[in-house]
């Protein structure tokens, strides 16, 4: 048996590659999906809805997978999730109507229920003081949706959009093989035989656990509906080539993905509630300015009319969607903080309710995105709807968190209201 130091790394290196593979197969049509919406002539909702159906299952599957790396282990449902993708994923390649994609897309989106099985199986190999940084490195695992940038672009120019689901599927298996033998599984990690289904749902009854499903939905929720959405973006808006519009893409997933370990350390030393505050007041700020759409605007001068022309430079606008993407893998991170800190006998019941809900955010906004586009013709509109997300969520955490903190500085007891 291999020493326990051993185990820790292997366990938590695996399971990394495993989820950045996984998110890289869950993020597939953000690339794919270009080609298909031309060859389908795809409207921009229906667009909207073949990247994020996939994400929908993704999502749904994240809490009874909690449930079950609980009870039976993180390993052996790792590895028998990943096992389940690969027939799915190769099928893609096949597929020749709009419905084929949409209902081959939902047994591909179980990938994303990877999310809540490493994040159990990993936490519980570390203590609680370097559960933040472990949970983190996991989290990198996100920039799997910046491998489909700069990955599934070149497989599509080189050999046509079908070929990208027959290299992700072997990709799959081959690291299904790989977890299966470098991992490890520990019984005491297991909930007792005598917990029930019904005993691990009592989470849902708690009020907290809704809050860090909002700030969830938004940095992680937010990160995957503009992971899947910004190559089409660059193109439609800027009028960028694909290869060229998913490397920009790849400024928003690479940090969103790779800097979750550096949140998850950020959140040892400071705490949860401190750095998800700044993260949603810095993404606040960022999407206020995103969400001005180009505008022109005549002014009677004394001199005569004068036009003006207002717009985010392509430049400008990656700094902001790069400043966004830092400040959601920070959030990610500390989101879990918050759960490990408060729900160490039950993470993967929490974690997948709440990664559940942040997922559901992932597959509502690019549809939505979609809907927005098509009625209203403004593109920024995206950015308008995320923005008022933020907002609730400062709102939020304002009147449950900040009140409160600020009560017990001052020594005196906080209002019922502040409390609840």
């Amino acid at each position: 048996m291999a020493p326990r130091t051993q185990q820790q790394i292997s366990v938590l290196v695996m399971s990394t590659l495993a989820f950045t593979v996984c998110f890289a197969v869950w993020m597939m049509f953000a690339v794919i999906g270009i080609p298909i919406k031309n060859e389908l002539q795809l409207n921009e909702t229906q667009f909207g809805l073949l990247v994020a159906t996939p994400v929908l299952t993704g999502s749904l599957v994240r809490l009874p997978l909690g449930m079950w790396t609980d009870k039976f282990g993180g390993r052996l449902v790792y590895f028998a999730l990943m096992l389940s993708t690969v027939i799915p994923i190769y099928l893609i390649a096949y597929a020749t109507q709009f419905w084929h994609f949409l209902v081959i897309g939902l047994f591909v989106g179980l990938a994303g229920g990877s999310f809540s099985v490493g994040i159990a199986y990993c936490a519980r190999w570390f203590s609680k003081a370097k559960q933040g940084t472990a949970m983190g490195i996991f989290g990198a695992g996100n920039s799997g949706a910046a491998l489909t940038k700069f990955v599934a672009p070149a497989i599509v120019l080189a050999y046509g959009w079908a070929m990208v689901p027959k290299v992700y599927a072997v990709a799959m298996l081959v690291t299904a093989l790989l977890f299966w033998f470098f991992t490890y599984d520990d019984p005491g990690h297991k909930v007792p035989a005598h917990v029930t289904v019904r005993d691990q749902l009592e989470a849902l009854k708690d009020p907290a656990v809704w809050k860090y499903c909002q700030y969830y939905s938004i940095v992680f929720g937010g990160y995957v509906a503009l992971a899947l959405w910004m190559t089409k973006y660059y193109v439609s808006e800027y009028g960028f080539d694909l290869k060229s519009a998913a490397l920009l893409a790849a400024a928003f997933s690479l940090p969103g993905g790779v800097l979750r370990a550096v949140g998850g350390w950020m959140s040892d030393k400071w705490g949860a509630h401190r750095v998800t505050w700044w993260v949603l007041w810095v993404s606040w700020i960022c999407l206020f300015i995103m969400s001005y759409p180009q505008t022109e605007f005549t002014v009677r001068t004394v001199t005569g009319p004068q036009t003006y022309h207002i717009y985010l430079s392509p430049t400008v606008f990656t700094i902001l969607l790069f400043t966004v993407g830092v400040a959601f893998a920070f959030g990610k991170a500390s989101v879990f903080k918050y759960i490990s800190d408060e729900y160490p006998h039950n993470i993967g019941v929490v974690s997948g309710i709440v990664g559940l809900i942040g997922g559901l955010g992932g597959f509502l906004l690019p549809v939505m995105f979609g809907a927005l586009v098509d009625l209203t013709g403004v593109r920024s509109s995206a950015f308008m709807l995320m923005y008022g997300v933020i907002w609730v969520s400062l709102i939020w955490m304002y009147t449950t968190e900040v009140r409160k903190l600020d009560w017990i500085k001052k020594k005196k007891p906080a209002p019922a209201d502040v409390l609840e």
